[in-house]
């Protein structure tokens, strides 16, 4: 037996595995564990799909991007740099390379996420985990929204920079 469970965070209101052993826990699955082990957790039946993966909570979708920020945005500065110079226009081109370098490939956009955006999510590959309607500016939301799952956006525009946008749930 693996010893993880799959809960429901109280504080986000969504499923997410954990081994109390260990004490370790994950919003996406262990990858030791086969379809049909995580299927049997504790707690799978309540919380997730048949695939195996922690469902949307009702209105809600999940989402990663990878964002570049340009001297327009509302906080021209990040993690990687203090005061960031660049045009939108120069930001676009930028993304538009990571784009053809990520090619449709979800660990691709991670790793890019991870090394490369502007945004405190870089730790978690991009991951922003579930929102809702009004929780985002409203070109982002609008099209996360309109992604289906494992799609990739077109380069979306904010206050905040410009973003590509990969819709996990």
């Amino acid at each position: 037996m693996s010893g993880w469970v799959v809960r429901l965070s109280n504080s986000r209101g969504v499923p997410y595995f954990y081994h109390p052993e260990s004490q370790q826990s994950s919003w996406t699955a262990p990858p030791e564990l086969s379809e049909d082990e995580i299927s049997s957790l504790p707690g799978a039946k309540e919380y997730l799909t048949p695939g195996g993966t922690i469902s949307a909570p009702p209105g809600q979708v999940r989402a990663s991007h990878l964002l570049v920020k340009h001297n327009g945005s509302r906080r021209p500065s990040s993690w990687k740099e203090d005061k960031i110079t660049r045009s939108k226009e120069e930001a676009t081109r930028i993304l538009e390379g990571y784009r053809a370098e990520i090619n449709g490939s979800t660990s691709k956009f991670a790793e890019l996420a991870k090394l490369h955006s502007d945004c405190s999510s870089h730790e978690k590959g991009g991951d922003l985990g579930f929102f809702g309607r009004g929780q985002m500016q409203k070109p982002f939301e609008e099209a996360t929204y309109s992604l289906k799952v494992g799609e990739m956006s077109d380069i979306i525009s904010t206050d905040s920079g410009v973003h590509i946008i990969l819709r996990t749930a």
